[in-house]
């Protein structure tokens, strides 16, 4: 990056002010999304449900750290999804001391449904976009994760 200048202050002010609009909505669509699983989940429960669906069964440790979230809240959000029927625990066949989380036949259908949603939603928000900006979006998207 150069040398601070005040071009590079005012692009750096919007790149805040919109991740602050972006991070925003995202709240809301998590929000939306629980609830759109079962009224009484929350967001963060919605977020644990899919990593297990995106990713398979994994222990409550894994998830936490991939969450950045304490055990506490997983192992909390973990009973209230297991009484929904949208996780089970199972024993991890590779430790038997150990137990898997694992998103049940329900809970990966409801996840589906809900981000089939989330898709059409934002393939119609970018369908007028230029398939390159589109790329370029994924790819500017994809190096600010990295950090």
């Amino acid at each position: 990056m150069t040398a601070d200048t005040p071009e590079l202050e005012r692009a750096l002010g919007a790149v805040e002010t919109q991740l602050g609009v972006l991070f925003n909505r995202v709240r809301v669509l998590w929000k939306e999304q629980a609830a759109s699983v079962h009224p009484d989940l929350q967001p963060v429960g919605y977020k644990l449900l899919s990593a297990l669906v995106r990713g398979g069964p994994a222990h409550a440790g894994a998830l936490a750290d991939q969450l950045a979230t304490d055990k506490s809240v997983v192992s909390r959000q973990v009973r209230i999804l297991a009484d929904l029927g949208l996780v089970e625990s199972r024993v991890d066949e590779h430790d038997a001391r150990a137990r898997l989380l694992v998103a049940t036949s329900v809970g990966v259908e409801r996840v589906q449904e809900v981000r089939s949603g989330t898709q059409s939603r934002l393939r119609a928000r970018l369908a007028e976009w230029p398939e390159g900006d589109v790329e370029r979006f994924a790819e500017l998207l994809a190096r600010m994760n990295e950090g």
